[in-house]
């Protein structure tokens, strides 16, 4: 446990992706720490859709929206920069239909179990749900929360105190790495 912090420092959004394969044994232990995650009331409404195979997961990013706060040539992979594998979270209507936390809950586990192996990922609600679902053949009692991408990172993505707390509007810096502004400590926690 010595290391936790740093990982929870560490594992950012990362948005460009070497073109390597990230091996079975990595991709069941971010399926496993999905599966640890809390659960309210234990119910356990989430089932996941691995996409791995190169031309579905082409498909899967033709559906997805990049880095909201820079302009799409600077925010949006290209070509040889986009992830290797996307996992769809799903929540199951009949089993808890308002499971956002859980689905928080597990999306942190796995993208803490995948940084903690090397591999990046990016959390990606900026989709066409209505198409992959379709892709995905969910039913109308599924519904698509987020789709959350992976691959190992090409780039750096570090934490910057913000300055201004009004202001943490991520940002490239000359290398082309991504940095990530946090309020501070005193802006954003009182005791009573």
């Amino acid at each position: 446990m010595d290391n936790l912090m740093e990982l929870l420092e560490t594992r950012r959004t990362y948005r460009r992706f070497e073109q390597r394969e990230i091996p079975g044994e990595v991709l069941d232990e971010i399926l496993t720490a999905a599966r640890f995650a809390s659960s309210a009331a234990n119910r356990q409404p989430l089932s996941y859709i691995v996409i791995r195979e190169k031309d579905k997961v082409a498909e899967v990013f033709s559906h997805t929206r990049w880095a909201g706060a820079l302009p799409p040539e600077l925010g949006q992979p290209k070509e040889n920069e986009r992830p290797v594998l996307f996992i769809a979270v799903v929540e199951n209507l009949d089993i808890n239909a308002d499971c956002d936390t859980d689905a928080g809950l597990a999306i942190s586990n796995m993208t803490l179990a995948a940084w903690n192996r090397g591999v990046g990922s990016c959390i990606i609600g900026a989709c066409n749900k209505e198409k992959l679902s379709g892709m995905f053949g969910l039913t109308e009692r599924q519904k698509l929360h987020t789709v959350v991408a992976f691959g190992y990172p090409s780039h750096v993505s570090r934490i910057v105190d913000a300055e201004d707390p009004a202001q943490v509007k991520y940002y490239l810096d000359e290398k082309k790495d991504y940095c990530v502004p946090k309020r501070k400590l005193e802006d954003i926690v009182r005791y009573l």
